[in-house]
C-alpha cells in the first residue's frame, strides 16, 4: 500500500522520522507518559532505538509494531496544514 513505511530512524525526545512508500516523510513524536501497555518497553531508550521496519510498519522486537497508515494519515495532515499557512515574504 501507498502507506506502507520503507524508512525509519530513531530520533532524540521518543521522535521517528518515517518515509513512506508514496515518499511522504515527516516525524512522529511520542510522549513518553503515553507508552503504556504494550508500548511500556518502549521507554527505554535503547529498546526504542532498536525500531526497524518490518512488511511495511515501524516495529520493535517483542512483536511491538505501530498502524502505518494512522501515521501516514496524521503526517499527512500536518503538510497539508503546513502548506495552507501564509507565507511571509
Amino acid at each position: 500500500m501507498y502507506w506502507d513505511v520503507v524508512e525509519v530512524k530513531p530520533e532524540s525526545g521518543y521522535s521517528l522520522f518515517v518515509r513512506f512508500k508514496d515518499g511522504l516523510c515527516g516525524r512522529v513524536q511520542f510522549a513518553r507518559q503515553e507508552l503504556t501497555g504494550v508500548l511500556a518497553p518502549l521507554t527505554d531508550v535503547e529498546f526504542f532505538e532498536r525500531v526497524f521496519v518490518d512488511q511495511g510498519a515501524v516495529a520493535w522486537p517483542g512483536e511491538i509494531d505501530l498502524a502505518p497508515d494512522a501515521m501516514h494519515a496524521d503526517i499527512a495532515a500536518r503538510e497539508r496544514l503546513i502548506t495552507r499557512l501564509p507565507k511571509d515574504h
